[in-house]
Order: structure tokens, then C-alpha cells, then sequence
């Protein structure tokens, strides 16, 4: 704006300056339209991935209750396959959200704790109901889960991200057409500043809710999921189970 300013004539180049301001104005309202539909949908993606994070982990508790009832055969296995579904979910797919490559790659403590499941023949009443629990808990916890990563490859198509930087750059050409040197400059750098400031705002917004999965202020990070786990070695200790874990620290198989 400043450079542009230099050879501007005195009154900007618009010789009507209301025409000229009701032209911007279409030009706002339409990208302040698209912009705030982009930012819900931006938001409601975020939203779905940090409320998956917390169910998932919320279910993976419950899941460790109703396992004590499936029998002592089976209990501590599948604990002990719970704890390590959630330092895999921890340490091993997390990392793969933020970069972007998690991908519809299944949890293998999943399949495992399938296959654990299958061996369970309920003889007792409160079997069978721990059982049926247990399949509707099961389905509770994918379906969170697939929230979970849904925000991890993003949701905003690129055709939208070039039509807003498209617009964009239409609002800043034309913001360049006011340049008027009958003005002083500190007014023409907040005239276009302040233009610049809440687009490149906004822009950074949508960037950062279509990609939850990150280290930086406000992103989605396991603390559900790091909760639980606590709560279970609390648990676990208090009524003084022991539990072989098949993995380890990070969720890695030890066999």
C-alpha cells in the first residue's frame, strides 16, 4: 500500500468513493460468508476429534469394570490388552494423527482383544450380561475412536482453500486501489493493515481447527486418554489386582 501510494493520485484512483465502498462491501460480505461457513465446519471437525478422544477414553475405563465380571480366566487378559490399546492410542497413533498419516490402519490391541473375547463362554447370568456389555462398549469405543481421527487428515477440501485464497487476494488488489497520497501513511498502513491482520487471522484460524493433532496452544492431546490409564493403575492398586501386561511402555508388543 505504501509503495502504491508513492504515484496514486490525491483522492485515491476511485473518482466515486461510495460506489467504490459498496463494491468492497459485496466483495466482504460475500467472503465473510463463505469464511464463517468454512470456520464452522472447521470447528465442528475439531470438536468431533477432541469429543472422540474423550470417549474413547471414557469407554476403555468402563470396558476395564466390565471385564472383571467376564470371568477370572479372561478378566486380567483383557486388562491388561485394555491398558495397551491405550498406550498404543498413546505413544504410537497419536504421533501418526499429527503427522498426518494415520490413515484407516486399525489398532491391533483391537483385534486382539477380539480374539481374547471369543474364548469367553458365559456360564453365569452376570456373565452373559457383562458379555452383551461388553459387545455394546465395544462398539461405543470404535465409533469414538473413528471421531477421534476423523480431524486428523482434515475436512477442508482443497478447491475451498483456493477459492478463499482466491478472494483474498481480490480484497487485497482492490484494498491496493485506495491508496490515495493525499493521506498520510501511518492512516494508509491501517487502512490496509488492519484488512491484511483479520484475514491472515482468520486464515491461521481455519488452518489450525482442520488440523486438531498438534503440540501448540488449544491442540487435541491424549490427557483423556493419559488420565485413564492412571485411573486404572489406581484402581488396580487399590484392590490389589496384578495384571501382566502383554506390551510395553509404549504400547509395543513383548511376544
Amino acid at each position: 500500500m505504501l509503495l502504491v501510494r508513492r504515484r496514486a493520485p490525491e483522492g485515491s484512483r476511485f473518482k466515486d468513493g461510495d460506489r467504490a465502498s459498496g463494491v468492497f462491501g459485496v466483495l466482504a460480505t460475500g467472503f465473510s460468508v463463505l469464511l464463517g461457513f468454512v470456520v464452522f465446519l472447521a470447528f465442528e471437525s475439531y470438536d468431533q476429534s477432541r469429543s472422540g478422544a474423550e470417549e474413547e477414553a471414557l469407554v476403555v475405563a468402563q470396558q476395564v469394570q466390565t471385564a472383571q465380571f467376564l470371568g477370572a480366566d479372561v478378566s486380567g487378559e483383557l486388562t491388561g490388552e485394555l491398558v495397551c490399546y491405550g498406550r498404543s492410542v498413546i505413544h504410537i497413533e497419536w504421533p501418526r494423527s499429527e503427522a498426518g498419516d494415520q490413515g484407516d490402519e486399525i489398532n491391533p490391541w483391537g483385534v486382539e482383544l477380539f480374539r481374547t473375547l471369543r474364548t469367553v463362554q458365559p456360564q453365569t447370568p452376570s456373565q452373559e450380561a457383562a458379555y452383551g456389555k461388553w459387545l455394546d462398549q465395544t462398539s461405543d469405543r470404535e465409533a469414538a475412536r473413528t471421531d477421534r481421527i476423523h480431524g486428523a487428515v482434515g475436512v477442508i477440501p482443497t478447491p475451498l482453500w483456493l477459492a478463499l485464497i482466491l478472494i483474498s487476494g481480490v480484497v487485497f488488489v482492490f484494498m491496493l486501489f485506495f491508496a490515495d497520497s493525499g493521506e498520510g501513511a501511518v492512516t494508509q498502513a491501517v487502512l490496509m493493515g488492519s484488512v491484511a491482520a483479520v484475514i491472515a487471522a482468520m486464515l491461521l484460524l481455519i488452518q489450525f481447527l482442520d488440523s486438531p493433532f498438534q503440540e501448540g496452544v488449544g491442540g487435541v492431546r491424549p490427557v483423556a486418554m493419559e488420565r485413564t490409564l492412571r485411573i486404572i493403575d489406581e484402581a488396580l492398586g487399590a484392590v490389589g489386582g496384578r495384571v501382566q501386561l502383554p506390551c510395553d511402555a509404549r504400547g509395543n508388543p513383548t511376544s
